[in-house]
């Protein structure tokens, strides 16, 4: 069997544009709810252009930098007396419609849908503003059926939905093993089902599948069940970091009030510098704000390794969306998209320079 080359797994995600409603990496449903996290606001607190930015993104941990930011308060602290008004979505196309209808301004979110909605707007609704994770994917694997890579033969895989980010990532890569997959039924040398992540782990205990690749924490879920990690998709990756989770904005917003842009971005900067300072602070604080939406913490097992696999950082990673892209189209999925526009970093460079850093690059798909 041959190695997975990097930058053939890189190529898939842009066949998300081809498909009508494509979850995240994370997704698990499609309903909006307002976040009861609320920082104080001082009531002497200027206000920038804006009185309120309303922000969503996901109840999951490769979305901590937003769960962090607003538990914690970072990002009420950069936008003085602007409120944050923030929602929480389970599927990625629910949160694209509800920046193109206005209802959020600022969302965290996965590549999938980011080249999604921006393909299938002509590039006219949403910027890619900044990175916030990378990795946090992983193959989980019945241990008692599948003992190496190449026992994946005839066996059944769970992916979250059809065309989502890692629906994709494992077609190609069954694909670079010489494979041969049905992309629309999964079915072919290996079967690909695909399994909301909420009830994989369900799935798997009854044998239904015998195994997934998947986010986190739905592969820690499946290894507390007894499954065991056979790949982890980093190691597939240029210096093992891909894109999960980034930053997008309405073009609207941005237009009319790039200081408040500009103000999220640093409290998700600081956001992410206190995480990766103080990471079992960090990890505590984003469980209890899982706690506070879902009714339920993680429980150490899940979180632990879910946490670790995860990398909080600022670049968008932008060379490997222009890859994804790339190999969606050679995997005939989807018609070569025009990606360019799609980032616009100059607001995020502007606050890594005042944080004496370097600037990220947008791999040549930026508005200038």
């Amino acid at each position: 069997m041959s190695a997975a080359r990097p930058l053939t797994v890189l190529r898939t995600v842009a066949a998300l544009a081809a498909l009508p409603l494509l979850l995240t990496a994370c997704g698990y449903g499609s309903d909006a709810e307002d976040d009861p996290t609320r920082a104080e606001v001082a009531a002497d607190a200027k206000k920038l252009s804006a009185s309120e930015v309303k922000i969503g993104y996901f109840p999951n941990l490769t979305h901590a930098t937003a769960l962090v930011g607003v538990q914690e308060g970072l990002l009420q602290k950069e936008l003085g007396g602007t409120t944050i008004k923030a929602s929480t979505f389970n599927a990625g196309p629910s949160e694209i419609e509800a920046l193109n209808a206005g209802s959020i301004d600022i969302g965290w979110i996965g590549p999938s849908p980011s080249v999604n909605g921006y393909t299938k707007s002509a590039g006219k609704n949403l910027r890619i503003i900044s990175g916030s994770a990378s990795g946090g994917v992983k193959l989980v694997v019945n241990p008692a059926t599948v003992k190496t890579l190449d026992d994946l033969a005839g066996k059944k895989i769970a992916t979250p939905q059809l065309g989502n980010t890692q629906d994709v990532a494992l077609l190609h890569w069954i694909a670079e093993q010489g494979w041969k997959v049905d992309a629309q039924s999964g079915k072919g040398d290996v079967s690909v089902v695909r399994t909301e992540n909420k009830i994989t782990p369900d799935a798997y205990r009854s044998g239904s599948v015998d195994g997934a690749w998947v986010p986190e924490p739905t592969a820690s879920k499946l290894v507390a069940d007894g499954a065991k990690v056979l790949l982890d998709e980093s190691e597939i990756w240029p210096d093992k970091k891909f894109v999960i989770t980034n930053i997008i904005v309405s073009q609207t917003f941005l237009k009319e009030h790039p200081d408040v842009v500009e103000a999220v971005l640093r409290g998700s900067v600081k956001t992410n510098a206190w995480i990766n300072a103080n990471p079992d602070e960090a990890k505590a604080s984003a469980n209890k704000a899982l706690e506070k939406l879902s009714g339920k913490a993680l429980p150490d097992e899940v979180l632990d390794p879910a946490w670790e696999s995860i990398t909080f950082l600022d670049d968008p990673l932008a060379s490997t969306l222009d890859a994804q892209a790339a190999h969606a189209v050679s995997a005939g999925l989807l018609e070569k998209p025009d990606l360019k526009g799609i980032y616009d970093l100059e607001p995020l460079n502007k606050v890594l320079e005042a944080e004496g850093r370097p600037a990220v690059d947008d791999a040549g798909l930026g508005v200038r």
